[in-house]
């Protein structure tokens, strides 16, 4: 019987052998798998969700889902660190012979960070405002998607990082819900404070 790891590394080897046959593929994929373009292209997304809104009441809600989605990302990362430090599992690229499009990082890959923050801040928002988080949610997958073919990332790292941001984000949600009049009195500061 295989194991898990074995599947794991047979994806991340089939995909990984796309690498040097697409240019096209290959430079989508290295503008994805960086830190930077996905993180600010969502930044900047969420950054405009938090100003717009047809109405008052339609900007509040958009603004709740900001919220809620920062706090899922930095209780997503700790969440990461935490199980990081109890458990280590080697990239791909160290034990099979890949083509990467990224430097070599040399932290645990299990669970994924990348896809822990991503979906934590795609479910937050999609929890608050499904239009709105239709282009987060692909962000996320095409990021995830380009740290497998890179072979920085196991299929099943990018499933655990996933379902543990997505977990934290619909815990942080249900709380804020819980809570309220609280995230309206912060909303209502930031309005004051003209940051909102």
């Amino acid at each position: 019987m295989e194991t898990l790891l074995e599947f794991d590394g047979r994806i991340v080897v089939w995909l990984n052998g796309g690498i040097g046959r697409f240019a096209g593929l290959d430079w989508a994929a290295y503008l994805a798998v960086s830190d930077y373009f996905v993180p600010l292209a969502m930044c900047f997304w969420m950054l405009g969700l938090w100003f717009f809104g047809k109405d008052c009441q339609e900007r509040g809600r958009n603004q709740k889902a900001v919220l809620a989605a920062a706090i899922a990302l930095g209780f997503a990362n700790l969440a990461v660190l935490l199980l990081d430090q109890a458990i280590f599992r080697g990239r791909p690229f160290t034990r099979f012979d890949l083509a990467t499009l990224f430097y070599e990082p040399t932290d645990s890959s299990f669970p994924a960070n990348p896809a822990a923050v991503a979906f934590a801040v795609a479910t937050a928002t999609w929890l608050g405002n499904r239009r709105a988080s239709i282009l987060l949610v692909g962000l996320a997958v095409v990021w995830c998607l380009a740290r497998v073919y890179s072979g920085l990332f196991y299929p099943s790292d990018i499933l655990a990082g996933g379902l543990i941001g997505a977990g934290i984000a619909w815990l942080v949600t249900l709380g804020m819900r819980r809570i309220e009049p609280v995230p309206t009195w912060v909303l209502n500061g930031a309005r004051f404070l003209h940051l909102a």
